[in-house]
């Protein structure tokens, strides 16, 4: 064979969350992976750098506890607004953990990589799918890939591809998977302070992110801290918001770090400073997400959670769900599993995607905003129960105010639907 054509069990394009989770759970099987990452790590991400019981779990999943133990922990989350707090510690669940940490991507994502090197995945880094071949059956039999570095080109014949290469995803549109441009999208920016309170043990979200006229705005700010002397500090900013890309998001990153609280320290003038920014795809926004012999996952299918911004656990989660899916396709010699896909992550995010987009969609109105961060902020028995299921930490073992809030909002979501469906001639399911 050549030695630049190359055939194995499964491609990973991308090893970000979503890739290495993937690439780590197939090596562990025993299978031939070979996973390309277009940049060199250490690589910057944009992103808050904050991890979620969600998160935690997925890496301890990995064996990667003893990397956690390095980084910042933090017990739960402080939210402000009106000028008043709430602390607020990570809820029980009989499954996850009850902390989060903090930690760079420029850390994380090279250290979950390595793991899954450690696992037996083959990984080329500075190298860039950069085109595919599909035969009649829409079935992957080649991808290109570039070195970035000398331009030497190498063609991988792999049995099954899984694609996690971001949001912008190059090889995604090339397999026609596009963005549902009615579907949540978000708009972050971030940067690195200096601060006292580096060592915090609450992460902190400001819920009264104001335009330049005072009107409350759909998103929220925040404020991490990652125990080395810095805090991740941001903003984030939903497509609910009328003409959302006309806000001038480094003046509004500018006023909420004028308006942080003072204990943090925090000015934009820091020499540490460095505004970055970016678009995240939300709800499971992005489609196809399977076909012939190939799966998405992560940022590439849109996976964050509108919610809260998340995409760290979605990324290891759907990663791990698409390993799952291509090691029985595999295993049992039957490539028609590859179908499952999609019914796997309805089964795990269909319901919960659907309360989070209509809740996103509701507080895109300014009053219903303000009366509900309002509420919120005014009492715990309200914010505990909410914060649940923001971070999607419910429990399925338990019907306590959280689920039983989060049944009857996807109750009259689903009523709605079969009306408007009902009023535009349609049959009711």
């Amino acid at each position: 064979m050549e030695s630049n054509r190359i055939k194995c069990d499964v491609l990973v394009i991308g090893a970000g969350p979503a890739g290495a989770s993937a690439s780590y759970w197939l090596a562990k099987s025993g299978f031939n992976v070979m996973t390309v990452e277009r940049k060199k790590f250490p690589r910057e991400k944009t992103c808050g750098d904050g991890l979620t019981p969600r998160s935690v779990y997925q890496l301890e999943a990995m064996g990667m506890a003893q990397f956690l133990a390095t980084t910042h922990k933090y017990q739960g989350l402080r939210t402000v607004a009106f000028g008043k707090e709430m602390e607020l510690t990570w809820p029980s669940h009989p499954e996850l953990p009850e902390v989060g940490y903090v930690v760079t991507r420029y850390r994380l994502d090279e250290a979950v990589a390595m793991n899954a090197v450690d696992a037996g995945t083959k990984l080329l880094t500075y190298h860039e799918a950069v085109d595919l071949t599909l035969d009649d059956e829409y079935q992957v039999r080649q991808v290109e890939i570039v070195n970035k570095a000398t331009n030497e080109k190498i063609f991988v014949e792999p049995r099954y591809l899984i694609v996690a290469d971001g949001s912008n995803s190059r090889i995604g549109r090339m397999l026609g998977a596009s963005r549902d441009r009615d579907l949540p999208m978000g708009l972050a920016l971030r940067g690195y302070f200096s601060s006292p309170l580096a060592s915090d043990p609450y992460i902190e979200s400001h819920l009264d992110i104001r335009s330049d006229t005072g009107e409350i705005l759909p998103g929220y700010g925040w404020i991490f801290p990652l125990g080395d002397g810095r805090v991740n500090a941001g903003i984030g900013l939903l497509s609910t918001l009328g003409k959302w890309k006309e806000v001038n998001t480094t003046k509004l990153m500018e006023a909420f770090v004028k308006g942080a609280p003072k204990r943090w320290g925090l000015s934009i003038d820091d020499p540490i400073y460095k505004g970055t920014g970016g678009k995240l795809p939300m709800g499971l926004s992005i489609s196809p997400r399977s076909g012939g012999n190939y799966l998405m996952a992560g940022d590439a299918t849109g996976s964050i959670n509108p919610m809260n911004g998340e995409g760290i656990a979605y990324g290891y989660e759907t990663g791990r769900a698409a390993a799952s899916i291509i090691t029985d396709c595999i295993s049992l010699n039957d490539p028609t599993i590859i179908a499952r896909y999609n019914q796997l992550l309805e089964e795990t995010y269909g319901e919960y995607y659907k309360f989070a987009r209509s809740f996103v969609k509701l507080i895109g109105n300014p009053m219903v905003m303000r009366t509900a961060v309002g509420l919120g902020i005014n009492s715990k028995v309200v914010m505990r129960p909410v914060v649940r299921i923001m971070a999607n930490l419910m429990r399925p073992d338990h019907l306590g105010p959280s689920e039983a809030l989060f049944r009857a909002g996807v109750a009259a979501i689903d009523a709605k639907d079969r009306v408007t469906t009902l009023l535009r001639g349609g049959s009711p399911r």
